[in-house]
């Protein structure tokens, strides 16, 4: 029973400098980690019989110092609360983090690729948790396998051929923490560059691909990527959005999907597919993966970011079967990213139905957003275009050339914080340079929306007379 109170303690480091008495190097100890910030406010200590056993120390040694911080101001005791780190003021305090002063922070976020946050399925999940957990076998919480739990493949294998129509199975699927570790494996295996990139794309994927070497630019327009230009490249992977580009938003015209299939075919080089937010359409049919006109040619990548959560690490891979051993000795022997209970969890929901629910809840959320984004830009700005309203989580406003700083400006100073297309683009991007604004709708929360498209809609309201002349 006593061993049982020990342990019941909370465990804290504490340094005792050699010298002097225990009391007093206790106290010194304590009140150090304290003042510099080790120990924030309200954290609770250890109890006096837990600290004396962790420490080889008396008991009473421990209260005695306990009382002395009490009585100084540097702890406080209340009834069935335990030991904790006072709240101090004044010139002593210790900030415990850093606080961005709220004037620094946007009033407003329209930057794309972030869903609402506050939508997180919390009930669903932790109830999957719960089923995934109680099911799983013991092996599931060794080692990690760098190829993924077989449960997660093949709940993903059937999901990913029923609503996307991708042509897969469990062995071919490879579990990864999401796009940015998809890449870096490709990028660092050396067994598919050199690489091209749609000339609008997100940065961090040159940043990525450019490990391997400098990256091509592959122009785009209103009908996605222009894959024919492709075989003018010195390339043997392509990377595309083709169901909703980036940032455009988009769809890749079907002969230039055939197009990019056709010049991976006889370069025996490779289309790298990154569905982002294939699950979210909105007035239009879905339109398919790219990867069912040939698996053998495509990468298929995906991930829970827009769906789920951006937290959730979790994405995957329907690799080519020539693919696959590189990619899994790329990768890794064990899992270093993705953790099992993830993956379960995953699974649990797909399986269950809970992920379908989810999804269709959050496109007619996200759908109803965007109607009152394009209401209100028909209604007060109708003189500025839009592209890739029908599917997604942004849509660009096109603006007339050079004024899309003086826009992003005057938004920054109405503390909405916006990204430019320009933002976008491929430094080796040939052609016009197309200004715009990426209106990322999925990000402000359900009680701020109406106002936050107000406040954009003011700022273009505003700069209507400039941007009709300009």
């Amino acid at each position: 029973m006593a061993e049982s109170k020990v342990n019941s303690g909370f465990d804290l480091h504490v340094d005792l400098a050699a010298g002097g008495s225990r009391k007093a190097a206790l106290g010194a100890a304590l009140r150090n980690a304290v003042r510099s910030g080790r120990l924030n406010p309200g954290t609770r200590l250890p109890s006096y019989r837990a600290l004396a056993h962790d420490l080889g120390i008396a008991r009473n040694t421990v209260a005695e110092t306990y009382a002395e911080l009490v009585s100084e101001g540097w702890l406080e005791a209340r009834q069935g609360s335990g030991t904790r780190v006072a709240h101090r003021g004044g010139a002593g305090a210790v900030a415990s983090r850093s606080v961005v002063p709220p004037q620094m922070r946007p009033r407003f976020d329209f930057r794309p690729g972030r869903p609402d946050a506050s939508t997180f399925p919390r009930s669903a999940w932790l109830s999957a948790v719960r089923r995934a957990v109680d099911r799983a076998p013991s092996d599931a919480f060794g080692p990690g396998d760098p190829h993924g739990r077989i449960e997660l493949r093949r709940a993903l294998a059937d999901y990913l051929a029923r609503t996307r129509g991708v042509r897969t199975d469990a062995r071919r699927i490879v579990v990864c923490s999401g796009f940015w570790q998809a890449a870096t494996i490709l990028a660092e295996s050396g067994i598919a560059g050199p690489f091209a990139l749609e000339s609008h794309g997100l940065p961090f994927h040159r940043t990525i691909f450019e490990k391997s070497g400098p990256t091509l630019a592959v122009p785009v327009d209103d009908n996605g990527c222009i894959t024919q230009s492709l075989s003018e490249l010195d390339a043997r992977t392509v990377v595309l959005t083709p169901s909703h580009q980036f940032p455009t938003g988009v769809s890749l015209d079907p002969k230039r999907r055939i197009a990019a299939v056709e010049w991976a075919r006889e370069r025996s080089g490779l289309v790298v597919e990154d569905d982002y937010d294939g699950e979210f359409r909105y007035d239009r049919l879905p339109v398919g993966a790219m990867q069912s006109l040939d698996p053998d040619c495509v990468l298929y990548v995906g991930s829970v970011s827009k769906s789920l959560s951006p937290g959730i690490r979790v994405g995957w891979m329907a690799v080519p079967e020539r693919w696959l051993d590189p990619i899994l000795a790329a990768k890794g022997v064990r899992e270093s990213t993705v953790g099992v209970i993830d993956q379960l969890t995953l699974a649990e929901m797909i399986t269950s139905g809970a992920y379908d629910r989810h999804v269709r809840a959050m496109r007619n959320k996200y759908r109803a957003r965007r109607d009152v984004l394009a209401a209100a830009v028909r209604g007060r700005v109708p003189h500025i275009g839009t592209l890739g309203i029908s599917a997604g989580l942004q849509a660009v406003l096109t603006l007339p050339d050079g004024s899309e700083r003086s826009v992003l400006r005057a938004a920054g100073d109405a503390g909405i914080a916006l990204e430019g297309l320009s933002m976008f683009r491929h430094p080796a991007a040939v052609g016009p340079v197309r200004d715009g604004i990426v209106v990322g709708f999925a990000a402000p929360s359900d009680r701020s929306y109406s106002q936050a498209v107000d406040a954009l809609m003011s700022v273009l309201t505003a700069r209507a007379p400039a941007l009709r002349r300009e």
